[in-house]
């Protein structure tokens, strides 16, 4: 069962040349963050190009249920009237943030310096995901939270009366923990401090400072050290959405695994904290040009242009893991084609996702005749140049896994199934006809 309705199975067959241009959606990461920084601030932010998958359309709501104005004018185009740090309204319902694991940790961190009570769910698989390390630290400034078994939602956090600054030291490189932090630390008075042994995707940090917070980031022994002065008054922003790099993958990567193919991927953002994928498909051997190399909205941004050619298996370093945690499923769909072994170690994040990224990926990879290796922390996928297919794979209510065996299908000798296409909606509502109109060769199964 999905998320939003009835199981949709779906199945990819070995696809003619892929061709053309590939228009993917609003960057997920940032569009959340447009839409509770827009809340958070004084006057109107307007924002286009925002992804309007159902994970971001759930934050949206959250925000006008706690007490701000929330339009879509269409097309990607939106308008927040925000209520100002500290101005949030305790909101009359629960709230819902269905499968959005970034939507749901980032407003509790925005919400948990203020005076007021909300209770979150979400869908079969948020529910399942910890949030204990969130609240553990929303703890230092104040807050209250209680929940079922290990932190998981549903969950009430109530916000803290009189909030104090944190200097806090992430215990792993997350970046939903972070802005968690951050957020918090915008309606507690002095400084709050939070540091990282690994730098993670730093969106929170370049759209505070843009809606004008006083925030710095320093290199020192102890770390990443990120300092933000508490109490601002932040102002409403014009935002552009760069093309999400995590729904580039996709596209870029069924270039890569159909032969004959060539695809442009325009606008994708290239934050050095989030390329790490493609560093590491260039490393195969991959044939990608990075063309009109530009800013947009204070993010680098280029156009892709990807080319069909051999590749080769390669060790992708741990330290990388953070710049690409949410490309390891496609990656090893990629991988089973390469020559030789791809090896990702310090992959443990993977398993606190939607759901656990790196078992899904294994036995839906020995599903279709890939040979693989696994660990607690690593996944090391045997390629063969041939994938026999014919296997079915569950998604696990799991959008990036869902997409990335759609990927392989295109690849495979045989079609590859996968019992549920529904949790695409929640990041790429576009995927499938964007894919077809490319090229490619799906199928709506029966149940």
């Amino acid at each position: 069962m999905s998320s939003h309705g009835p199981a949709r199975p779906m199945s990819s067959r070995k696809s003619a040349p892929l061709k053309g241009d590939a228009l993917v959606p609003g960057d997920k990461s940032i569009s959340h963050r447009s839409l509770i920084l827009g809340a958070l601030s004084v006057g109107e932010t307007r924002i286009s190009g925002l992804l309007e998958g159902q994970d971001v359309l759930d934050t949206g709501k959250a925000m006008q249920a706690f007490g701000a104005q929330v339009e879509r004018l269409g097309g990607g185009e939106w308008v927040v009237n925000g209520v100002g740090v500290g101005g949030f309204a305790e909101p009359s319902g629960v709230i819902d943030c269905g499968n959005a694991g970034t939507g749901v940790r980032l407003i509790m961190g925005a919400m948990a310096t203020s005076p007021i009570t909300a209770t979150f769910t979400g869908d079969a698989s948020l529910r399942a995901r910890p949030m204990g390390r969130i609240t553990d630290p929303l703890k230092l400034f104040g807050a209250e939270s209680v929940g079922r078994e290990g932190g998981r939602l549903p969950l009430t956090l109530v916000g803290a009366k009189s909030p104090l600054p944190v200097r806090y030291a992430t215990p792993m490189p997350s970046a939903q923990v972070k802005s968690a932090v951050l957020l918090a630390g915008l309606n507690a008075p002095g400084k709050t401090v939070v540091i990282e042994q690994e730098a993670t995707r730093d969106h929170t940090e370049r759209m505070l400072a843009g809606f004008g917070a006083e925030i710095t980031t320093e290199i020192t022994d102890e770390g990443r050290v990120i300092t933000l002065k508490g109490q601002p008054e932040l102002t409403g922003q014009t935002i552009a959405v760069p093309r999400d790099p995590s729904s580039a993958a996709f596209p870029v990567v069924a270039a890569l695994l159909v032969e004959g193919s060539e695809v442009l991927v325009p606008g994708i953002g290239q934050n050095p904290t989030r390329n790490g994928l493609f560093t590491t498909l260039i490393e195969m051997g991959a044939d990608i040009r990075f063309e009109n190399e530009r800013l947009e909205g204070g993010e680098p941004v280029a156009d892709l242009r990807v080319r069909f050619g051999p590749l080769k298996g390669v060790e992708v370093p741990p330290a990388r893991a953070p710049s690409m945690i949410d490309e390891y499923p496609i990656l090893a769909a990629l991988a089973a084609t390469a020559e030789g072994p791809t090896i990702m170690r310090g992959i443990k994040e993977m398993r606190v996702k939607e759901c656990d990224r790196i078992d899904a990926m294994a036995r839906g990879l020995e599903a279709n005749g890939v040979k693989i290796e696994e660990g607690e922390d690593f996944l090391i996928v045997h390629g063969a140049r041939k994938v026999a297919g014919g296997g079915t794979c569950e998604t696990h209510l799991d959008h990036r896994i869902a997409m990335s065996f759609m990927c392989l299908g295109m690849a495979a000798e045989n079609p590859v199934k996968i019992d549920d296409a529904g949790p695409i909606e929640t990041s790429f509502p576009d995927f499938i006809p964007l894919m077809e109109r490319l090229g490619a060769s799906f199928r709506r199964e029966n149940a």
